[in-house]
């Protein structure tokens, strides 16, 4: 009976919205998101400055996550590099699925010629393959933090214009929004008002799967030496300056791929839960 109570009020402090999984996931989650914005003022180390006259050096009191292939603070570069992995990424991820979902929208209600070559066209960008779009953008322009989130918003923006424009022609098929047009509401109050309401929660799964996506294009791109610069460096490029540590199983390689990992992940399963939310919330 005591152990029934504890369940029944564990699932009703948690709003009967999330497990247990998910909830520890959104923490991981909310934990790196925090870590990238108050990175600069928590490191202990300038992120370029030697610390450790060994390299590879072990986990250590003063270096809690050893030292890299330079004798740098690891812990230090890991906190540094959150902040340009999810702020890349969530930069990027943004404008994808905005432009996706609102060109998506508009192509569903207006339909006729415009429909026709925006899903032609972007059906020819989502063709090309995402890695070696990225790697002819980057090789071509140069790599830095605007061309970066250009390029990983402009690879994702079909997916999204694809996944929305289904969902409104869905929606746009439906009753009620034969009654807004024959008010004669305007294409945005339809698109605004109505449309995206309907549609907003699977926007906001998918957004989360391509963040993940993103992620680890951004970390590929990094590891063949494409993505950010030295002496910056996201999660991707970490592992690539430090990949000759792995011999030695040295923290500086293993860290920032646990990184990526949990990041992901996280995104991953928190995105499993929400159809259980969805799912009660309607109940």
């Amino acid at each position: 009976m005591t152990m029934a109570r504890a369940t029944t009020s564990r699932r009703s402090f948690l709003g009967h919205s999330y497990s247990l999984v998910g909830v520890v996931a959104a923490l991981v989650i909310l934990a790196w998101t925090l870590v990238a914005i108050l990175a600069p003022y928590v490191i202990p180390h300038s992120i370029g400055d030697i610390v450790d006259d060994d390299y590879f050096g072990p986990m250590r009191q003063g270096l809690w996550l050893g030292s890299d292939y330079l004798g740098r603070d690891m812990l230090s570069r890991v906190l540094m590099g959150a902040r340009y992995t999810v702020g890349i990424s969530l930069a990027a991820v943004s404008i994808a699925c905005f432009s996706g979902v609102v060109l998506g929208m508009i192509a569903a209600v207006t339909g006729g010629w415009l429909d026709t070559c925006l899903s032609r066209f972007l059906d020819a960008m989502n063709s090309i393959p995402s890695k070696l779009f990225g790697l002819v953008v980057v090789a071509a322009v140069g790599s830095s933090i605007p061309v970066l989130i250009l390029t990983l918003a402009v690879i994702y923006t079909p997916g999204a214009y694809r996944f929305a424009r289904a969902l409104a022609v869905n929606i746009n098929t439906m009753d009620f929004i034969t009654v807004a047009r024959v008010r004669g509401e305007s294409t945005a109050y339809l698109i605004g008002s109505e449309i995206l309401p309907n549609i907003i929660r699977p926007v906001l799964a998918d957004f989360g799967l391509r963040f993940v996506f993103i992620v680890l294009l951004l970390s590929g791109l990094s590891f063949l030496g494409l993505g950010l610069q030295p002496p910056l460096a996201d999660w991707g490029a970490l592992v690539r300056e430090n990949i000759g540590g792995l011999p030695f199983a040295a923290p500086a390689v293993i860290v920032p791929s646990l990184a990526i990992a949990s990041l992901t992940i996280s995104v991953n399963l928190l995105i499993d839960n929400l159809p259980q939310k969805i799912r009660d919330r309607d109940a």
